[in-house]
């Protein structure tokens, strides 16, 4: 079994992924826009939807997101979900949260945990939360 997170941007998703491929290193394996549905399903959307993105994948280090620009209603919401982040050092771990916070909200600055070197949590301008840590060895 294997979970990914799939994100709705509604409206906004090339400005993410392009925001995330500068920010945190995406890889873009696929966007498929409206306009290259089939001519059926491109009857029942707005015209100016045709260049939205109606699936796409992209990979954050070895994790596969996938997100759409679904009903591009411009009304976004991820309440209830964050995505973690692990860095593999603590001056990565503030280099990502310093640019993923930007143009965002901090919710909890950058510290060190009991349980990591380096936490924050952040939401980016695109109304995602994300979790940036690296852990403290448990060994």
């Amino acid at each position: 079994m294997h979970v990914e997170a799939y994100l709705n941007f509604d409206g906004r998703a090339q400005e993410a992924i392009d925001f995330y491929k500068s920010a945190v290193g995406a890889k873009v394996e696929m966007v498929m826009r409206f306009k290259d549905a089939p001519p059926e399903v491109q009857g029942s959307m707005s015209p100016e939807s045709k260049d939205k993105v109606m699936h796409a994948s992209f990979k954050i280090g070895d994790t596969t997101i996938l997100a759409s620009d679904g009903y591009c209603t411009g009304k976004a919401s991820f309440a209830g979900v964050s995505l973690a982040l692990s860095a593999e050092s603590p001056a990565e771990a503030e280099k990502l949260f310093k640019v993923l916070s930007d143009g965002g909200q901090v919710t909890m600055p950058m510290t060190e945990a009991f349980f990591a070197n380096r936490f924050g949590i952040c939401t980016d301008k695109f109304g995602v939360a994300w979790m940036v840590i690296h852990p403290k060895s448990m060994g």
